[in-house]
């Protein structure tokens, strides 16, 4: 016991030591080393005044190694809870370039971080040090790391969405597990939605089960599912699958969501009757999903679809007449929806209050202002980056031996033409 106590004892000094960015790769050896020694091992419950010694900020792969293999030892959950802030601090204030050495102990201390807040009811405890744990895992702010679901997930059961939109509106372009893609932006829909930004869960929602698979998942089932609901509530109408859609999912999607098509089929009608029988038919199955909140957002939001219909059609419209064409509970509720969606910018429009009487304008908007053009100059620029750098991707899968090898496989011979979009700097 005293001999092991002593070789740990050893290691913390080799780890005090080693502080210099050129000593990095040593100490990485000697602590790859001293994992198959079975004295670290033992010790393992005992480490905790030892991690007390070091600095998380200065010893981080020490402190790494050592935190990994007490987190990874037979202590108690109570031993585990007890040391969560010293584990949010090393999450917040380690260096980067050095738990990159050894990333795959980080994620499993940064997950075990997670289980723990989760089973204490404290997700929002973890929101800050696992954004943190993130960003240093990251080699750049296009590639998805595992930990980024589970950040998000932290994000959801808090019900504290605001922290995560600097990680989900970056553009993703590097992901190695399909899964850990499916979860992302399922998780980022689902906090779109919480924020009431519908088009960006939309978009979120799309791209989990318009992703390439071979095999249906219950991930992208349960995406379809929302998209559907989510679209109701933005447009009014559910989109085609698109052409790049996998066969897998357009042929096999509609089959578990026939609930959510019947209520489509029902919201097309415009009347809010067909839509209550619609949700009462299927409410268990609404319920089971935990999409009923959704569904009944679908149902609010008839009335203002249907108010949109009437500015098409009429230049003046009284309340009550509102209120007849669209069933609602009398001029006072119509007055409410108008106020609502004049706020929102849904509708342009003016109430008479003297005589109850509502003007609808056109659109004043003449994309002119300085505001505007700026807005415009920046979306043009993002869209001139990401067209280069889908460029950059197609040269880079063009010339993939894995990919001509594949093509190789499934042709019986290349004609001249099929080297064209090869580019000549590759040849």
């Amino acid at each position: 016991m005293a001999a092991a106590m002593e070789t740990v004892e050893s290691l913390v000094a080799h780890i005090q030591a080693l502080t210099k960015p050129e000593d990095v790769a040593q100490l990485h050896s000697l602590l790859k080393q001293s994992q198959s020694d079975e004295a670290l091992r033992s010790q393992g419950p005992h480490l905790a005044p030892l991690l007390a010694d070091l600095d998380p900020a200065k010893h981080s792969l020490g402190y790494l190694y050592l935190l990994d293999t007490y987190l990874s030892s037979s202590i108690s959950r109570e031993q585990v809870a007890a040391f969560l802030p010293s584990i949010a601090r090393f999450l917040n204030t380690c260096s980067a370039y050095h738990i990159r050495f050894a990333s795959d102990k980080f994620i499993s201390v940064c997950r075990c971080f997670k289980d723990q807040v989760m089973r204490q009811q404290t997700p929002i405890q973890g929101i800050i040090p696992l954004r943190s744990a993130v960003q240093k895992l990251q080699n750049s702010s296009e590639q998805l790391t595992t930990l980024h679901s589970d950040f998000l997930l932290l994000c959801l059961l808090a019900k504290c969405y605001k922290p995560s939109l600097c990680i989900l509106e970056n553009d993703i372009f590097e992901a190695e597990n399909p899964k850990d893609l499916f979860l992302f932006y399922y998780y980022g829909g689902m906090i779109y939605i919480g924020l009431k930004r519908f088009s960006k869960a939309l978009e979120c929602l799309h791209n989990v089960f318009t992703s390439p698979m071979a095999n249906l998942n219950a991930i992208a089932i349960e995406a379809y599912k929302k998209y559907i609901l989510v679209s109701l509530i933005h447009s009014g109408q559910v989109p085609p699958f698109p052409k790049y859609t996998s066969a897998t999912a357009q042929r096999n999607l509609k089959n578990y969501a026939q609930a959510y098509l019947d209520l489509t089929t029902a919201y097309a009608t415009g009347k809010h009757s067909e839509i209550e029988a619609c949700i009462q038919q299927h409410i268990e199955k609404f319920q089971s999903d935990n999409n009923l909140g959704l569904v009944k957002q679908v149902l609010s939001s008839l009335s203002k679809r249907n108010i949109q219909r009437l500015t098409q059609t009429y230049l003046t419209l009284s309340l009550q007449d509102i209120s007849n064409s669209v069933q609602l509970n009398g001029s006072k509720e119509a007055e409410l929806h108008v106020l609502h969606m004049i706020q929102d910018g849904e509708i342009h429009a003016t109430i008479n209050q003297k005589d109850g009487m509502v003007i609808f304008h056109e659109d004043p908007e003449e994309y002119k202002t300085c505001q505007m053009v700026n807005q415009m100059d920046l979306s043009i620029q993002r869209l001139m980056s990401l067209s280069k750098k889908l460029t950059a991707i197609d040269e880079h899968i063009s010339c993939d031996p894995a990919y001509l090898t594949k093509i190789g496989r499934e042709r019986t011979r290349y004609e001249f033409d099929d080297f064209d979009s090869v580019p000549p700097k590759y040849l």
